[in-house]
C-alpha cells in the first residue's frame, strides 16, 4: 500500500485534483544592461544612416559640386550687383585736357639785318670802341650781351628809339629761343620799353614795328596749340610720359598781357583779337601740365579783361561766353573754366556769371532762353528718381551758383531769388544722408551750404 498516494476522497475534490503548476524563476535585468541594449540599437542606425549617405553621394557628387558652384555664384553677382546700386562715389576722371599736341619746327633766328642797325653802327662809330674793337661781324653777339645784362633796354630808352631790326629780333627771340636767357631777357626788354610811364597819352619810346595778333597765333601753332581740342584733344594721363607745354609758353603769356597793359597809349590788337585770347588763355588753365602757371595766367587774364573799352565790353563779354560754352567738354572742365576766371572786379565777376549761363543753357541743349526757364528745369528735375544723373546735378548746382551769386544784379529780382531757394532746397531736402548714389552727398551739402547762406541774408 503506497502511503503517499491520494485518499479516495481527495480524487473527486477538483482543488485537489489539479496537478501543480511550477513557476519559472523570472530574470532581474539591471539599468545598465538597458542602457547598453539602447545605445547598441541607435550605434546600428546610426551606422546604417552613414552607409546610406555614402552611397548617395558616391552617385550624386559630381551634380551636387556643379549645382553648390553654381548657387554660389549667383550670390555673389547678386551681392555685386546691390553694392553697385548703393555703392559709394564712382569713379569719375578729373578736369584735364591736353591743349598742346606736337610741336612743328621753329622758323630761323638768324637776322643778319643786325648788322646795320644804327644802334650797334653809332656804337662801332664811337670813340668808346677804339678801346674795346669790336669787330663787326660779333655784333649779334655783342647786343645778346647787351640784351641779358640790362643795357639794351636802358639805351634804347635813352635813345627813344626802338629800331625795327632790334623789334623783330627780340621778339622772335621771345618766341622761338631755346636758351631760356635770351628768351627771358628779351622779354624783360619789350616789357620795359612798354611799360615806360615817363609820357602820359603816348609810349615815351619810339617802336618801328609792333608785332601783330597773326605772328602770335601762329606761334601757338607752331607750339602745337589746339583750337578744336574739345572734341580732338584727349584727357590728360597724368602717369604718362607725354611731352610736356612749349618752353616758351612762359614769355608768351608775359609778352601778351605787357601788350594789354598800354591799351591807353597804343591800341595793339583788334577786339576780336582780344577776344580770341580772352579765349585762349582760359583754355589754358584747363591743362594740368601748366598748374604752375595758374598764377601767371590769372595776372595774363586779368590784362585781357581790362583791355576792352567800356563800351565794347558788354557785347564782347556775351561773345567770348557763348564761344567758350561751346568749346569746353560739359564735364569736370566746364567748372574748371568757370573756377579759373576770378572776381576780382566787376569785369570778372560779370564775365564768370556769363560763362556759367551760356554753358548752362548748352548743357539744356538751349530749351530755355531766359533765367526764369533755367531755372525752371532745374526745379522739375527729380533728385529722388534712382536713375536721376546726381554727377551732372552737382556740375548743374555748381554753374549755377557761379551764374547767380557772381551776378549781383540777378540776386535782386524776387522771383529768381525765390526760385533759386526752391532749387536750392529740392537738392538738399530731397536727397536723404543715407543716399549712397554717385554725388549724392556733395550735391546735398553743397546745397545745405548755399541754403544756409540764402536764408541768412
Amino acid at each position: 500500500m503506497d502511503l503517499d498516494a491520494p485518499l479516495d476522497f481527495e480524487n473527486e475534490d477538483n482543488l485537489v485534483s489539479q496537478p501543480v503548476v511550477n513557476k519559472k524563476r523570472k530574470i532581474v535585468i539591471g539599468l545598465d544592461d538597458l542602457l547598453t541594449d539602447h545605445y547598441k540599437q541607435k550605434s546600428k542606425l546610426i551606422e546604417k544612416e552613414k552607409k546610406k549617405a555614402k552611397a548617395s553621394k558616391n552617385y550624386n557628387s559630381d551634380e551636387d559640386e556643379t549645382g553648390k558652384e553654381a548657387l554660389l555664384s549667383n550670390i555673389v553677382n547678386s551681392c555685386q550687383n546691390k553694392m553697385q546700386d548703393i555703392g559709394g562715389e564712382e569713379e569719375i576722371s578729373d578736369w584735364g585736357l591736353q591743349i598742346f599736341g606736337n610741336e612743328k619746327n621753329p622758323p630761323s633766328l638768324d637776322f643778319p639785318q643786325l648788322g646795320s642797325c644804327k644802334l650797334l653802327q653809332d656804337f662801332l662809330n664811337n670813340e668808346v670802341n677804339s678801346l674795346v674793337e669790336l669787330p663787326a661781324e660779333d655784333g649779334e653777339t655783342f647786343l645778346e650781351g647787351l640784351l641779358i645784362n640790362g643795357w639794351l633796354s636802358k639805351l634804347v630808352i635813352r635813345r627813344g628809339h626802338v629800331e625795327k631790326s632790334i623789334a623783330t629780333w627780340t621778339f622772335n627771340l621771345i618766341l622761338y629761343s631755346s636758351k631760356e636767357e635770351l628768351r627771358a631777357s628779351a622779354c624783360d626788354f619789350w616789357c620795359a620799353i612798354l611799360s615806360c610811364k615817363s609820357k602820359v597819352d603816348a609810349l615815351p619810346t619810339k617802336i618801328d614795328w609792333f608785332p601783330r595778333y597773326s605772328e602770335l597765333n601762329r606761334a601757338l601753332s607752331i607750339y602745337g596749340f589746339s583750337a578744336n581740342f574739345s572734341s580732338t584733344a584727349e584727357s590728360v594721363n597724368t602717369n604718362s610720359g607725354s611731352r610736356g607745354p612749349p618752353q616758351n609758353l612762359i614769355t608768351w603769356i608775359k609778352f601778351i598781357a605787357a601788350c594789354c597793359q598800354v591799351r591807353s597809349k597804343k591800341s595793339i590788337f583788334f577786339t576780336k583779337e582780344a577776344e580770341e585770347l580772352v579765349e585762349v588763355v582760359t583754355c589754358l588753365f584747363l591743362d594740368r601740365r601748366l598748374q604752375a602757371l595758374s598764377v601767371l595766367l590769372s595776372e595774363c587774364i586779368q590784362s585781357v579783361i581790362n583791355y576792352f573799352t567800356d563800351q565794347e565790353w558788354n557785347t564782347s563779354c556775351q561773345k567770348i561766353a557763348k564761344s567758350l560754352a561751346l568749346r569746353v567738354p560739359r564735364d569736370l572742365n566746364c567748372l574748371r573754366t568757370v573756377d579759373c576766371i576770378a572776381g576780382v572786379n566787376n569785369r570778372s565777376k560779370h564775365l564768370r556769371s556769363t560763362v556759367a549761363y551760356q554753358i548752362l543753357l548748352v548743357c539744356f541743349n538751349n530749351e530755355a532762353t531766359r533765367e526764369e526757364e533755367i531755372l525752371n528745369l532745374l526745379i522739375n528735375i527729380n533728385v529722388k528718381e534712382k536713375h536721376c544723373d546726381l554727377f551732372r546735378m552737382y556740375i548743374y548746382l555748381v554753374l549755377t551758383e557761379n551764374w547767380f551769386l557772381s551776378c549781383p544784379n540777378l540776386q535782386e529780382k524776387p522771383v529768381i531769388n525765390e526760385m533759386w531757394g526752391v532749387y536750392l532746397r529740392n537738392c538738399s531736402c530731397q536727397i536723404s544722408s543715407t543716399d549712397m548714389r554717385p554725388y549724392a552727398s556733395k550735391v546735398r551739402n553743397k546745397a545745405s551750404y548755399l541754403l544756409q547762406g540764402l536764408t541768412n541774408k
